[in-house]
């Protein structure tokens, strides 16, 4: 008896980000030198050269990129890296835009935000303190009496 067919491919996720953009090669580049996504299969092509589809992989997530055929639809991503702060460099230096320098936030992580080439918005974290629940909201509430 064959093997039956998997239900979703392999090393995709339940959930993956797709991500539709003007410019889907640049997009594939930066995140390739931004955070050494690896490209998971080929690159499918309308005939006109756009890019109807495509994966990466970024540390153990899928991230399926394609050119629009109307409208971009930008996209927020939320990424835990090592070191935020190389990371932001590395991003910038690949082509990204600075959405907000490295800071620490009132909540324990280490973040900062870069744009990709397609509008996207790159939000990178690393845990820097393990908090509790009553901590963040304590900090929260002094955090918005100062802004």
């Amino acid at each position: 008896m064959a093997n039956p067919i998997q239900k979703r491919p392999e090393g995709f996720h339940t959930v993956n980000p797709y991500i539709v953009v003007n410019g889907a090669a640049e997009v594939l580049e930066f995140l390739t030198k931004a955070f050494d996504a690896k490209e998971v299969g080929e690159r499918f092509k309308s005939p006109d050269g756009k890019i109807m589809h495509s994966a990466v992989r970024i540390g153990d997530s899928m991230v399926e990129v394609g050119d629009t055929p109307a409208e971009p639809m930008p996209m927020n991503f939320h990424m835990y890296v090592d070191d935020v702060d190389s990371t932001y460099l590395r991003a910038i230096r690949a082509g990204g835009v600075s959405v907000r320098e490295p800071m620490t936030t009132f909540y324990g992580e280490r973040s900062a935000g870069v744009k990709d080439p397609g509008g996207n918005n790159w939000w990178l974290a690393c845990q820097v303190e393990d908090l509790s629940t009553e901590e963040i909201i304590r900090r929260a509430k002094g955090h918005s009496e100062k802004g």
